[in-house]
């Protein structure tokens, strides 16, 4: 039972200095430095416990972030944690529905940001509290329970509390195999690291060497800058993991409709699964139009890690705009909103194969793929999870990476809780790190 009258809100502005080395690079974000908004919360439990959330970001704009977070602090300060749980949905509401801060969203933009990081180091307190893995927690909760959880508000159309626990109560067989089949064999995972835009080939070269003596069978390269070195560089990828191998290729919205049509068009001879944000995360109908002209080639159509909301994800399964569905932990609002998000994919049909990498994003999403798969989905067809070889050692319960899937975490909480010398050390602008880096560039 969660305990405790949240005392304390702290948020702090970490980023690690990741385009030094390219590292993340696409044709949209050149030169991202990979960073977090992190937050902590504190309550007058006995136990001590603290919660720890992120919500993702690129460098700049994070402080703007921990402003937010500040700013929607009073709506958690000297809140009880049981209170907060035994009515989740009304909380999530208090956030997303404060009648002047709403305005600079409303559940989008950096409050919705704001608001994910707040929300996932609650999940992480009540799991810590428990003494479960969150994925544990949430597998196990009563279909009624994780629907309470769920504002349905906006897409009762598409998805009815009455239907999302008739989905989760269907499931309940078979849920003790597919958890052990997951602690058995893991979650499949597709590998991002090899093939950043900013890479040398020399460099994409050894990294997709390595990954193939690790045993990954699914490579995502990114494209969109330039077509003749998006073919030269595709062509070099496909002839090292050769035909039999999956292939993914990544936009990052650089394209008009239009021109994704074409470009993909000359790109469909190495093979692609498919091609992921292809243009606006914000053009259903743009994304609906490239889903048709590119069935033909055999080649699907992926987005989600910047969608806004549940909202526009039930925008884009209504107008089959997608055949590949990318949850983000950070990017909706928590654990609530992903959970109406996987359930209206389950009854779309449609698979979820989640964003991760960043700081943490595969840490969170570990959790949420594996419950969609014991407790929504009880699928892999077509599924596996984004990993990227970031930032781990940064974490104190880092993702297991084994034979190309995620093993299940087994300590208490959500993964989102950063080692204190790392928080320390890179904290912008004060940490060790950014003042040494800020003094050289004369800042």
């Amino acid at each position: 039972m969660a305990r405790g009258r949240v005392t304390r809100l702290t948020a702090c502005d970490v980023r690690f200095p990741t385009s030094l080395g390219a590292h993340g690079s696409d044709a949209m974000h050149t030169d991202p430095d990979y960073s977090t908004a992190y937050v902590t919360l504190e309550t007058d439990a006995e136990d001590g416990l603290k919660g720890y959330g992120i919500t993702f970001t690129l460098g700049k704009g994070t402080e703007v972030v921990v402003c937010a977070v500040n700013a929607l602090a009073p709506h958690v300060l000297n809140k009880d944690l049981g209170d907060i749980v035994g009515d989740f949905r009304g909380f999530y509401r208090q956030l997303t529905s404060d009648s002047q801060l709403r305005w600079i969203g409303p559940e989008k933009g950096v409050v919705h940001l704001a608001t994910a990081a707040i929300l996932n180091a609650v999940w992480d307190l009540w799991a810590k509290q428990e003494g479960k893995a969150f994925c544990t927690l949430l597998c196990w909760q009563d279909p009624r329970t994780l629907s309470s959880c769920i504002d349905f508000r906006y897409i009762s159309d598409v998805l009815t509390e009455e239907e999302a626990c008739e989905i989760l109560q269907k499931n309940q067989a078979g849920k003790k195999e597919r958890e052990a089949q997951m602690l058995t064999q893991g979650y499949p995972a597709y590998t991002t690291s090899c093939a950043w835009l900013g890479y040398s080939d020399d460099r994409l070269k050894q990294l997709c060497t390595e990954a193939l003596k690790g045993g990954w069978t699914r490579f995502k390269v990114k494209v969109g800058a330039d077509m003749q070195d998006d073919v030269r560089r595709c062509g070099l990828i496909r002839d090292m993991i050769g035909p039999e191998k999956t292939l993914m290729m990544d936009a990052n919205q650089r394209w008009d409709v239009p021109e994704a049509v074409e470009w993909m068009a000359r790109l469909a001879e190495f093979k692609p699964l498919w091609i992921e944000e292809p243009t606006s995360p914000d053009d259903i109908l743009g994304h609906a139009a490239i889903s048709r002209a590119l069935a033909p080639l055999g080649i699907g159509v992926a987005t989600g890690e910047q969608c806004h909301n549940r909202v526009i994800f039930k925008q884009l399964l209504q107008a089959r705009a997608l055949q590949f569905l990318q949850i983000d932990s950070c990017r909706l609002g928590s654990v609530n909103e992903n959970l109406s998000v996987l359930l209206m994919a389950k009854k779309f049909g449609i698979p979820v194969c989640p964003h991760a990498g960043g700081v943490g994003l595969c840490e969170l999403v570990q959790h949420l793929i594996i419950f969609d798969f014991i407790s929504v989905s009880a699928s892999l067809e077509n599924r596996m999870c984004e990993y990227v070889d970031h930032l781990h050692e940064h974490f104190k319960y880092p993702v297991l990476i084994q034979k190309a899937c995620y093993l299940p975490p087994k300590d208490a909480g959500y993964s989102t809780e950063m080692k204190e010398e790392s928080v320390k050390k890179y904290q912008y602008p004060d940490g060790d790190v950014w003042r040494k880096l800020l003094a050289a560039q004369g800042k």
